[in-house]
């Protein structure tokens, strides 16, 4: 049976799949921070802090309890590791066996790794940790004490014993224990999992599954490409696998939007009883970059008609938003970008560019919402006010002064 979808009717199936705006949460906030990260089924990482990291901002867009402390705890408590999904990130523990087929490919030579193998090097690493316990890459420092022949470092590369360590994580022989000032302290797989894990491979069709399924429940609809997203060799069992669902009527095909631009997506049955469901459209939620909702470009492009670049990689006189712009969502669209700079030592979020799209009506009501917002998003930054140096069109800056 096919579904046709309207392109409203699929964003707000994405958006209440992302709990976006988020609803009221029972438990604590700990708690509501580990239900968003195995309902999402990983976070991205990332190491920009002009503002909080994206990793803590999409946790606090889903959670407005939550606390940058949390995730130190969750991996603590072996709630929560890290591993690499399409990039680095927080993965729930109890999906940690399908973090294997990534690191058997590499144990077994099926990829390659970007590091270089050093294997008298590694086993090296390797017996040091183990007898030692837990240590971080500057541990490792004395091997270029001893070495001469110093090699020099370039901006995007590491030291031989770093490379190492890295290798021993992403093949499965080490995991993150926990980070010091961000840094990573490394540790044998066996003295971080929780006993009782399972520890079994997946085979290709549970992996396949395992995809499907989680990101469906995450994202409300998909297409293939979109679930096997920079998951390398995994399209093809995708595809299959989808048609078998398909076929047993695990799944729904769903077509969104009308004639030549109508698009075909997979969905879980139960995925669109969500359409029956409210979403709150006036809160305004100012998201990262990074996002869940938005790590995909071309998805976002294809059913929230949002062109979305990230500008930091951009030299700066080429820059149209900003170093570090912040998509908005408002109404159940995205309507504009925001690039901040939180001033810690002064206690300021600087507005340097505040842009809206082309398509937003009701600007007054959108600067009360927005407004509204940022008061909580200060808080989420330690800081006491927020300075307006620019906006697109340039009215706003007026309207958005004067309700401060």
């Amino acid at each position: 049976m096919t579904k046709t979808l309207s392109i409203p009717q699929a964003r707000k199936l994405a958006l209440l799949s992302q709990k976006l705006p988020p609803s009221k949460q029972s438990g604590t906030a700990i708690e509501a921070t580990q239900s968003a990260i195995e309902h999402l089924g990983y976070i991205q990482i990332d190491t920009i802090s002009v503002i909080q990291r994206a990793h803590h901002h999409t946790l606090w867009n889903r959670n407005p309890r939550y606390k940058p402390e949390h995730l130190d705890q969750l991996i603590a408590r072996k709630r929560v590791f890290e591993y690499w999904s399409h990039a680095a990130a927080y993965l729930p523990m109890r999906d940690y066996r399908f973090s294997l087929p990534r690191k058997m490919a590499l144990l077994r030579g099926e990829q390659k790794h970007w590091f270089k193998r050093d294997e008298k090097l590694m086993q090296s690493v390797l017996k040091r940790i183990e007898a030692e316990g837990p240590l971080m890459a500057r541990d490792f420092d004395d091997i270029f004490a001893k070495n001469k022949s110093k090699p020099k470092l370039g901006e995007w590369k590491s030291k031989p014993s770093k490379q190492a360590l890295e290798t021993l994580f992403m093949q499965g022989d080490l995991m993150i224990s926990s980070r010091v000032n961000f840094h990573k302290v490394y540790d044998l797989t066996e003295r971080v999992l929780p006993k009782g894990i399972d520890t079994t491979e997946p085979t290709a069709e549970e992996n396949s599954r395992f995809l499907i399924t989680h990101y469906l429940l995450a994202n409300g609809l998909a297409q293939a490409a979109e679930i096997a997203y920079l998951l390398k060799n995994t399209k093809p069992m995708v595809v299959a696998t989808l048609n078998e669902m398909d076929a047993s009527g695990e799944l729904l095909k769903v077509e969104v939007g009308r004639g030549i631009s109508k698009e075909s997506y997979y969905a879980l049955p139960k995925s669109l009883e969500l359409l029956s469901k409210s979403l709150a459209r006036s809160k305004l939620k100012i998201l990262s970059p990074f996002d869940n909702l938005l790590i995909q470009r071309k998805r976002m492009k294809a059913l929230f008609d949002f062109d979305y670049l990230i500008e930091c990689y951009v030299p700066a006189a080429k820059r149209q938003y900003g170093y570090f712009s912040l998509p908005i969502l408002w109404d159940g669209k995205l309507v504009a970008r925001m690039c901040c700079k939180a001033d810690r030592a002064e206690s300021v979020l600087h507005i340097n560019h505040l842009a809206l799209e082309p398509t937003i009506k009701n600007t007054e009501a959108f600067v009360v919402a927005l407004h509204k917002e940022l008061g909580a998003f200060l808080a989420f930054h330690n800081c006491h006010v927020y300075k307006i140096h620019r906006t697109t069109p340039a009215s706003i800056k007026q309207k958005l002064e004067s309700v401060i």
